[in-house]
């Protein structure tokens, strides 16, 4: 891919909506809840094997200083206004004046293997983030995004956007007609900015025809704003695990964190609202044993005093009305590690032990592709459940090389929550690959909360989306 500076597709990150919905949603919580606190995030690539050059990361960083000046304009303000009612006015009036200081919160470093001062010396790249959490917690999305672009930008460049709207059109009609509801989820490991409008736009004219003609399927939406707001499409998302590694972190105490972290977000959105629980931060086995809590009133706690979890309202608590509990009042569940046969097996026991009969939603999002979101779909429904798909690098960063028609792969690169008032945060999933964080505080957390560890076949992080030696699918 020849690119100069008269290209005519924008490169890097164009819009402050240009980021996934359940960043804005999470950092409405932390205003509310965690405004003073400090955090760290750190970043890593599960792909060691793929590097940038120097050339390539003295581009990145050109790109992160510009996010310092990007700020929401009126239109986007009045967007989040009439679309996304559950972001109080008092996040919003937060949102007017808030911008991003790359050059005081992110510290990016290259390491190059053999230094011979060349802009195509090949390296490691790291990428520090810190500061107030409410300050920094969107920096993940464009920071994961921006580095992709670098790579298949100075790297990888046997490839051309043609075809891209088509593929995807092809794609979501092969979706709708086998009756999958499925959003878009393809921003932090897109191949740039133009890919994923051209992919969205393909999209958008299968959900046209296929309500057109009858389809049983539905493209339901896309989790980047910028794109649903440009579109006219719902943006999806609700919490990530960031949610509960800082809470975590900040209590200290992760046997009553789960029932923490989802008592704060039902208190700042309400009961029914946003309601798809994300179950493997820790576990999904010590998820559900909060899960099955009672969902009683809080009131704002000092962070010194979260330790023993949340402090609940003694009025509701004593009040003669049952209280709900979380997974009567949620409207489904995230599956994004493990096996997902053995998730919705592990569903299904737990809404019958707990008497739930109403269908619920399971959301699939651990990097599907069209034949997993048919073979999920057929084991979800069979149990009982209602389910749609989070479908991320599938649609966004699914190329071949032009020489060889082999596939172009993807970078499998995270950004995670490192630290949060001066504690460790870790993740530890329903997969091994996925454990996140400070090794010595995984292994510690794993023992106080009795974790068994999960391996699954399909889990190699290194290989998620195969081999550049693979044929393109």
């Amino acid at each position: 891919m020849d690119f100069n500076g008269s290209s005519p597709f924008p490169e890097g990150v164009i819009s402050f909506l240009d980021t996934d919905l359940y960043k804005l949603t999470m950092q409405c919580a932390v205003l509310k809840y965690f405004a003073d606190v400090n955090v760290t995030y750190a970043f890593k690539n599960r792909t060691p094997d793929k590097k940038l050059s120097r050339a390539a990361f003295q581009w990145l960083q050109i790109q992160i200083n510009k996010l310092g000046n990007i700020a929401l304009s009126p239109d986007e303000l009045r967007f989040l206004q009439s679309t996304c009612t559950y972001l109080n006015k008092e996040y919003l009036d937060f949102l007017k004046d808030f911008r991003l200081n790359p050059r005081e919160q992110v510290t990016a470093s290259f390491t190059a293997k053999d230094d011979t001062g060349s802009d195509t010396d090949i390296g490691e790249v790291n990428l520090v983030v810190k500061g107030s959490w409410v300050e920094t917690i969107l920096y993940e999305i464009p920071l994961l995004a921006l580095t992709s672009e670098a790579y298949f930008r100075f790297i990888d460049k046997d490839w051309i956007y043609d075809g891209q709207e088509e593929q995807a059109y092809a794609k979501g009609m092969r979706l709708l007609e086998a009756g999958c509801i499925v959003s878009e989820f393809g921003t932090r490991r897109r191949r740039d900015y133009h890919t994923q409008a051209l992919v969205f736009r393909g999209l958008v004219k299968a959900k046209k025809e296929g309500k057109k003609n009858g389809l049983p399927g539905e493209i339901s939406g896309t989790s980047n704003v910028h794109l649903a707001m440009r579109f006219g499409i719902p943006p999806i998302g609700t919490v990530a695990h960031e949610w509960f590694m800082g809470v975590a972190a900040i209590t200290g105490n992760y046997e009553t964190a789960t029932k923490t972290a989802l008592s704060y977000w039902v208190g700042c959105f309400g009961e029914g609202v946003l309601g798809i629980a994300l179950t493997d931060t820790f576990g999904t086995p010590i998820f559900l044993k909060a899960f099955r809590e009672p969902i009683y009133p809080i009131t704002p706690a000092d962070q010194t005093g979260l330790a023993d979890g949340v402090v609940e309202s003694e009025t509701s608590a004593n009040g003669s009305e049952k209280a709900k509990t979380f997974a009567e009042v949620f409207t489904g569940v995230r599956q994004d590690s493990g096996d997902p046969a053995n998730f919705v097996k592990i569903m299904r026991d737990f809404y019958a032990k707990e008497g739930i009969k109403e269908p619920k939603t399971i959301v699939f999002s651990d990097s599907l592709n069209i034949d997993l979101c048919l073979e999920y779909k057929k084991i979800a429904e069979e149990a009982g459940f209602k389910c749609t798909f989070g479908v991320g690098t599938f649609f966004t960063n699914d190329f071949v090389h032009q020489s060889t028609g082999h596939k172009s792969t993807p970078l499998n690169i995270v950004i995670k929550l490192s630290s949060a008032a001066g504690n460790q945060a870790i993740k530890i999933s329903d997969n091994i690959g996925k454990n996140t964080g400070d090794v010595a505080t995984v292994e510690k957390v794993k023992k106080v909360l009795g974790y068994e560890e999960k391996v699954w076949k399909l889990g190699d992080e290194e290989h998620r989306w195969e081999t550049d030696d693979d044929q393109g699918k």
